[in-house]
């Protein structure tokens, strides 16, 4: 794209947040402010971008394929065939143009804009995915849906805007897999939205493998009628400054919700997840189950907020955060919260932070097996609660594997 200044983005012009704000206070977004970016610009080697693709794609199961090149759909790139007849998958602009009523009755209807970044993407995104399953359809594999980002030569920002809807009685799995490739800094700036209707079942995934010259910012906000299921997933891998805000409002009876995570960071990674669960109707459950793996300087944050709502009798909401931390100068901040209007609820939330089990790690040594591949060993057994959720076989092999390979870059040492 070149230095087209009518692309040029000033972070400055925005009001984001600092660590003056409390939901930000551990969060130091300085880093990011200091490049100006631009809006769409190339990767820089369109010429094989496929064979590229084909290496960023999790494998060896079937899928649908979206594609998005620093923001901006790639139908070229994309592969929906087979996609039974009513249910759409697009792009943001294109599901405008055809679908303009059905778009209004959800677009920007769950989300509120609660910062800098958000009004960012409220701003400035004119694309991004749309997955509608209308009522009594199920989406009969996943859609994997890969958001390449970067570029050789400009601070690419990119600004995807995210609606989900699963109307009554539809079902749909979504594998949102984030990837960038090395040159300037950049910055994914997200908002996904999800409606999940009557007796529908929708899971998230999403997995964030980008460079270390990467910023990631994404607000996922749902709304759930009743009899719902909504199962979010989050893996984060990579990434300089990472913050997830993943909030979910149980505005009906008997509907369930589920939080997973699990982050890996080394170096100076930062990572922060922020959760909301917000119970205002009776007969509903929610679980949280977050997990950290610090090692070198990296910093984790995990705030997670339970709200049960005055009406919002019956409730069953968990809550579990723990890290591991694998040097001396790794740190994690954690703070959960409960706030209970209601007096007829099950509630409870856990935090633990320590190092590695000395006594485990002497029991596997004296087996006879290495110290580095003891830890690798506790280390993969602490995270093997989060994977083992995923639904999807092949992709939770490949997790697996994920930290695996992970594990193995940061090389586990006696600390």
């Amino acid at each position: 794209m070149g230095n087209d200044l009518l692309n040029m983005i000033e972070l400055r012009d925005f009001n984001l947040p600092t660590t003056k704000n409390e939901d930000w206070k551990y969060t130091n977004v300085a880093p990011i402010m200091k490049n100006n970016y631009v809006l769409g610009a190339s990767l820089g080697y369109e010429n094989h971008l496929s064979t590229v693709l084909h290496d960023f794609f999790f494998q060896d199961f079937d899928y649908y394929k979206v594609v998005f090149i620093n923001g901006i759909f790639a139908g070229e790139l994309s592969d929906l065939t087979g996609l039974e007849s009513g249910i759409i998958v697009d792009s943001l602009s294109n599901f405008q143009k055809n679908n303009s009523e059905l778009l209004s009755r959800h677009l920007n209807k769950y989300s509120t804009i609660d910062n800098g970044f958000n009004e960012i993407n409220n701003s400035l995104s004119s694309n991004g995915l749309v997955v509608f399953v209308p009522k009594g359809k199920v989406v009969d594999k996943p859609i994997q849906v890969l958001y390449l980002n970067g570029d050789k030569t400009e601070n690419v920002l990119s600004v995807p805007k995210n609606l989900i809807i699963a109307e009554e009685n539809a079902q749909v799995s979504i594998i949102a897999n984030y990837h960038g490739i090395e040159g300037k800094e950049y910055l994914t700036n997200i908002v996904t939205e999800v409606y999940a209707g009557k007796n529908s079942i929708v899971d998230l995934y999403k997995i964030q493998s980008e460079e270390e010259n990467s910023y990631h910012i994404e607000k996922v906000q749902a709304y759930q009628e009743a009899n719902s299921l909504f199962n979010h997933y989050n893996f984060t891998f990579g990434g300089s400054i990472t913050r997830n805000d993943i909030n979910t409002c149980l505005n009906d009876e008997n509907i369930e919700s589920h939080f997973y995570g699990l982050y890996l960071a080394h170096k100076k990674q930062h990572v922060d997840n922020h959760t909301y669960v917000d119970h205002a109707k009776p007969n509903c459950m929610s679980n949280e189950l977050y997990k950290g793996i610090l090692d070198g300087e990296s910093r984790g944050v995990f705030n997670g907020k339970i709200m049960v709502r005055r009406d919002a009798q019956k409730t069953n909401a968990y809550q579990s955060n723990k890290a591991v931390l694998l040097s001396k100068s790794a740190v994690i901040d954690t703070k959960p919260q409960l706030e209970i209007f209601a007096d007829d609820v099950k509630c409870s939330h856990g935090a633990a932070v320590g190092q590695l089990d000395e006594n485990s790690e002497f029991y596997i040594k004296s087996r006879g097996i290495p110290q580095d591949i003891a830890k690798s060993m506790l280390i993969r057994a602490f995270a093997a609660d989060v994977i083992e959720k995923i639904k999807i076989d092949e992709l939770r092999e490949q997790i697996n594997h994920l930290v695996f390979e992970h594990l193995n870059r940061v090389e586990v040492k006696n600390n």
